[in-house]
């Protein structure tokens, strides 16, 4: 920064606390803003006027224009993912806040780093200080306790009450906001306060780095070794370890030196290779037993918020189960339990990398090739009865064959998004995604994520092509007219699929979970189709100008899958809404 920046007046191009705020995060790695801005922004949008008129603007990160909150925040999660870096949200006062309130529950559920700021009403109204009020929104959105809407979900929220130390705070809140578990902050800077004139001040990012990982104890790891080691059938089960991608190919080594099944539980990511002999499948809302949990007698859950549904599948009773994780006891949860005779917090990659060293020193050979060859026969069978699904129902499009049909167009590169809820089964089964870091999911429970998460994604690898696997209601979810419009602004064209079923599959089939026999069953009276359907291309190609196209029969559907990757590929967003079996 100049000398001379740091004498101008408030409000008049000075250096402010906006400034400061800005520069703080481009020097602690966020490359962008994703903002929707209003009356609590005028520091922050002269901050970047002043730096693109002086030829600085490289030192700010890149402002993003998001006309909705929740599509502004999804894109910060997608990048965060993608990149491993916590990019920024600014949000208008407390109502933009509250926009946010879905993608905020997935960024706390899912683990992303991601900071949020906020403006608040001037806390002055007679023009005592610079930026006081002068519209009349701001008596209305001056609330009680701003924090307070998101401080269910946040690791951290605090205020800047000055300049002075505003890169402290911000290097706290990103350091906060990285360290694993990772999760979202919150900021909030009212506006006389980010308009102030601010002093030169250092708080050097190197001084502020994520916690490091940390290791299991010595007898920790000996204990879960030696049960691996002498097991007759282990298994690992797993959510989201792949979310490290340097944690897959140590769980890869882990499993083949025990000889241990995997099976993935709800997973978001790629956490074993799909087609590695050891892989047991995928389990999501089973309500059937499951065999190989069951007979399994050593379970080790690696990083897995609900390894299995305890009435309707779970492990034996007498089996050995130990649980290993980042977040072992899910503080936030207030009803969670797995019984487990052992619980412990390390970082997943280090963890697994200090169990496979003590499992092959304690292994006997003949055991593991016996364990292998039967978990390895087990994968062979479980594939086998999927892939006879992966044909047509006549001209009848089912999900199987739509995945099965993307799983030949993408290449091990594409990083596929996945948000298809009741097709969440059918998009793991029948992708079998294999190269770490290729396949994301939001982590939580809060529909929208993808639209938003692909331009964010696509931002943080523009060399790779995105392609997210939807659910009608997820699209609608998303705010497609503001996340097309965003994705042809800043030009980050992803090909969308949705499985247009007419409807919410989920609540009809929460409904009949409870009321199998009951009046909305004996009617089929659920509340839930989407008649008259929406036109969810036309959607896309009248807010961003993508390629959009709905097909309805089996026959067309390979020609039109090709065609919409070409597109995409080309440079342009594509939407493909796929009619599959109604409701």
């Amino acid at each position: 920064m100049g000398s001379d920046a740091t004498t101008r007046r408030s409000g008049d191009g000075g250096y402010t606390t906006s400034t400061a705020f800005l520069e703080a995060l481009a020097e602690g790695g966020v490359e962008y803003v994703f903002g929707n801005l209003g009356s609590d922004h005028p520091g922050i949008l002269e901050a970047y006027a002043l730096a693109r008129a002086e030829g600085r603007e490289h030192t700010l990160p890149r402002l993003v224009i998001c006309p909705h909150e929740s599509v502004a925040m999804a894109a910060a999660l997608g990048h965060a993912q993608v990149s491993g870096v916590a990019q920024v949200v600014l949000a208008h006062v407390e109502c933009g806040t509250q926009n946010i309130g879905g993608m905020l529950h997935n960024a706390a559920k899912g683990r992303t780093g991601v900071l949020m700021y906020a403006g608040a009403s001037p806390f002055t109204q007679d023009g005592e200080l610079f930026g006081s009020r002068n519209e009349f929104i701001q008596w209305i959105q001056d609330v009680h306790d701003q924090r307070g809407i998101v401080r269910g979900y946040t690791k951290y929220d605090n205020e800047i009450r000055t300049g002075a130390n505003v890169k402290q705070l911000v290097r706290r809140a990103v350091q906060i906001a990285s360290s694993s578990p990772a999760g979202p902050v919150y900021l909030v800077g009212p506006r006389e306060v980010m308009e102030a004139e601010a002093p030169p001040q250092r708080a050097d990012p190197a001084q502020f780095p994520p916690v490091a990982p940390a290791a299991l104890a010595p007898d920790t790891v000996e204990r879960v070794a030696s049960a691996l080691a002498g097991a007759r059938q282990p298994v690992v089960v797993t959510s989201y370890l792949g979310r490290d991608r340097a944690a897959v190919p140590e769980l890869v080594r882990l499993c083949e030196a025990a000889g241990a099944g995997v099976l993935e539980s709800v997973p978001m990511h790629v956490n074993f290779p799909a087609d590695h002999p050891l892989h047991w499948g995928y389990q999501w809302n089973d309500q059937h037993h499951n065999p190989l949990l069951e007979s399994a007698d050593v379970v080790l859950v690696l990083g897995s918020d609900v390894p299995w549904i305890p009435t309707r599948n779970r492990p034996s009773a007498d089996a050995r189960v130990f649980v290993v994780d980042e977040d072992p006891l899910k503080e936030q949860m207030p009803l969670w339990h797995v019984p487990a005779e052992l619980f412990a917090r390390a970082d997943l990659a280090t963890a697994v990398r200090q169990l496979r060293e003590r499992v092959t020193e304690l292994a006997e050979p003949s055991a593991v090739a016996a364990r292998r060859a039967t978990a390895e026969a087990e994968h062979e069978r479980l594939f086998e009865q999927r892939s006879r699904r992966e044909v047509p129902d006549g001209e009848t499009i089912t999900p199987e064959y739509l995945v099965a049909l993307v799983r030949d167009l993408v290449d091990d590169d594409t990083l596929v998004l996945t948000e298809s809820i009741t097709n969440y089964p059918a998009v793991s089964w029948h992708l079998r995604r294999n190269t770490p870091g290729s396949l994301l999911g939001s982590g939580g429970g809060s529909l929208g994520w993808a639209l938003g998460a692909a331009v964010g994604a696509k931002l943080a690898a523009p060399d790779r092509t995105v392609v997210s696997l939807v659910g009608d209601g997820s699209y609608l979810f998303g705010v497609p007219s503001s996340a097309f419009w965003l994705a042809r602004r800043y030009d980050a064209p992803s090909l969308t699929i949705v499985f247009d079923n007419n409807g919410w599959n989920a609540p009809k089939a929460s409904a009949l979970g409870v009321h199998p026999d009951g009046t909305a069953a004996r009617h089929d009276d659920f509340g839930v189709d989407f008649t008259p359907q929406a036109d969810l291309a036309g959607i896309a190609a009248a807010a961003g100008g993508a390629w959009g196209r709905t097909v309805k029969a089996a026959g067309e559907l390979p020609g039109a899958l090709a065609e919409a990757y070409s597109v995409v590929r080309s440079g342009r967003a594509a939407v493909l809404a796929v009619q599959v079996p109604g409701l």
